[in-house]
């Protein structure tokens, strides 16, 4: 089955690095499909039975995006407080994401070493993506392991940019079966 990688990126042709995975993305029309929010929902109209059939149909789900202000990009909150409705994705009868393997794949702006509990953000990755993890487990979905490349405003050289777009798809290769 393939990998479904939705990419939230409000302004993707920008992204030095974001544009570079989605680049290696396409290298495997076979494998992963890709589905970008912010180009399908300019309007920020979510069509919620499209994306659930979406989910539906992928054992595998990747969130590519950003991390913002040490969050999610805004359309990407709204598409899980539209898509993860009562009555499917939990609660009566919700259980269509049960198993589902669930990750996220991100750029992060600053220095890996500032995601620290004594680093100037004070916080880990892990703490600062444990709204994801709490939403995955609530939906019966498995959370796995991030994704990053740190330094991605303006620290990362095309060199190390490169790289990451061959790890992550050894990333999604890793956690797919």
């Amino acid at each position: 089955m393939k990998t479904l990688v939705i990419i939230a990126h409000p302004n993707l042709e920008d992204s030095r690095v974001n544009q570079r995975w989605k680049e290696e993305l396409l290298q495997y029309p076979n494998d992963i499909t890709i589905h970008e929010i912010y180009k399908e929902y300019p309007d920020w109209n979510i069509d919620v039975p499209r994306e659930q059939k979406l989910l539906e149909a992928h054992n595998h789900v990747i969130l590519q995006f950003p991390l913002y202000w040490y969050s999610y990009p805004p359309l990407l909150k709204k598409w899980f407080d539209d898509v993860f409705a009562y009555g499917w994705a939990y609660g009566s009868n919700g259980d269509k994401l049960k198993g589902k393997k669930m990750g996220l794949a991100m750029s992060i702006g600053d220095k890996k070493e500032n995601y620290v509990p004594e680093g100037s953000v004070s916080f880990t990755v892990d703490e600062v993506t444990s709204p994801f993890k709490a939403s995955t487990k609530h939906v019966g979905a498995v959370a796995l392991p991030y994704f990053a490349v740190f330094g991605a405003s303006f620290q990362a050289s095309d060199e190390e940019i490169n790289h990451s777009a061959v790890e992550y798809i050894d990333y999604i290769t890793k956690y797919k079966n």
